[in-house]
């Protein structure tokens, strides 16, 4: 770790300058540009390798989106320049004995692997399904699990471990421990489960379009770090009155991280894109925005931060669920949108795929100023 070589080089040799490595926002930079210098470097070769190997995707030509036939071939998995230009950094920049960046770091090795999987069965054994929707969820909800089980029982968290700040309500933390402390795990760990489930499989809706997932991951990412870079400062979580969270400045250094990681990759994934970053990518970058989240207790506003993809979601539940009402009624399943997830329906009425996936990006970054807003707007 480049963190224990710098500090150690100091203790030793006390050159000028080497103070700075200390601070949480130098080494956050560091990390930022280290993952984007990593990602550009590793992405061509990645991107290289992935079409020696043949691992590409195959397009539908069922679903009526004739401007993605022109898509088929392009190599997925590249997931994989995201994992790498994200952990490395982090591993380098963070301090080693930092609970929640070893934390943060399973979460998302952890599930990249299964969309790894999930990736493999598509394109190698040319199965369009993948993993069995079963054994995706079984492998979120053991991450999921993990987290939890870590959040709730860890000593030090225990003074916190079901509490999380409400936005645009001051003075108020909803405790999820409702049938006392001693049962509190009864409700938080649920909780958490489904948030890492519901995030990932929502970010992995979302990448549909060329640099859509990608890009407002890092935005979302942006606004994650910020959040933990306050909360884990007593000055900061003091005035703007939310809770003090020891450690948790840490996390900015792997939220710059995944920020540069992102921005790397869509040096190869924006219109028209060379990879897709596939399960892979969008499963692993989903379950750390969920994980940072819950360690900041900042969990109550990923409604907002992640509105674009939350609307996703939404519209295919919509979708799916007025289909059924219709066809149960009338015989016949009428669809409420043109086609789902929502960035589907608006290519059917004619929007260039660059349009769309720009402004769900100015949408997204709406969302991530108004999610630091509440910080104060409360």
């Amino acid at each position: 770790m480049l963190y224990l070589l710098l500090h150690w080089i100091e203790d030793h040799f006390q050159p000028p300058g080497f103070s700075v490595f200390s601070y949480i926002s130098v080494r956050s930079a560091l990390a930022a540009i280290t993952a984007l210098i990593i990602s550009l470097i590793i992405g061509k070769h990645i991107i290289g390798w992935l079409q020696r190997m043949q691992l590409r995707e195959t397009i539908r030509t069922d679903i009526g989106l004739d401007t993605h036939l022109e898509k088929a071939g392009t190599p997925t998995m590249g997931g994989l320049i995201i994992l790498l230009a994200t952990l490395l950094p982090t591993f380098l920049w963070i301090k080693p004995d930092n609970i929640y960046g070893w934390l943060i770091m399973f979460v998302m090795l952890a599930l990249g692997i299964v969309g790894f999987f999930d990736d493999y069965i598509k394109v190698i054994k040319n199965d369009k399904e993948g993993l069995a929707g079963r054994l995706k969820i079984a492998g979120q909800i053991f991450v999921g699990l993990i987290l939890a089980l870590t959040l709730y029982f860890y000593p030090p968290f225990h003074a916190y471990n079901t509490l999380s700040t409400v936005p645009f309500i001051k003075n108020l933390n909803i405790d999820y421990a409702i049938f006392g402390q001693s049962l509190g795990w009864i409700t938080y760990i649920p909780v958490v489960i489904f948030i890492i489930v519901a995030v990932s499989n929502s970010v992995n809706l979302t990448d549909g379009l060329d640099g859509l997932s990608a890009g407002i991951s890092a935005i979302v990412g942006i606004a994650l770090g910020i959040l933990s870079y306050v909360s884990g400062r007593t000055d900061f979580s003091n005035f703007l009155n939310i809770l003090y969270l020891p450690g948790t400045g840490e996390l900015a250094v792997f939220s710059a991280a995944m920020v540069g990681a992102c921005f790397g990759f869509l040096w190869y994934n924006t219109y028209p894109a060379e990879v897709f970053m596939g399960d892979t990518g969008s499963l692993a970058l989903g379950g750390a925005i969920g994980a940072v989240a819950l360690m900041v207790r900042k969990e109550l506003m990923l409604p907002i931060l992640c509105g674009v993809f939350f609307m996703e979601t939404v519209s295919v539940i919509i979708q799916t669920s007025y289909y059924k009402y219709t066809k149960k009624k009338y015989g016949a399943g009428k669809r409420y949108f043109l086609m789902a997830p929502i960035h589907h329906h608006f290519e059917k009425k004619g929007w260039p795929e660059p349009k769309i996936v720009v402004r769900f990006w100015i949408i997204s970054i709406l969302l991530g100023v108004l999610t630091i807003m509440t910080l104060k707007i409360r």
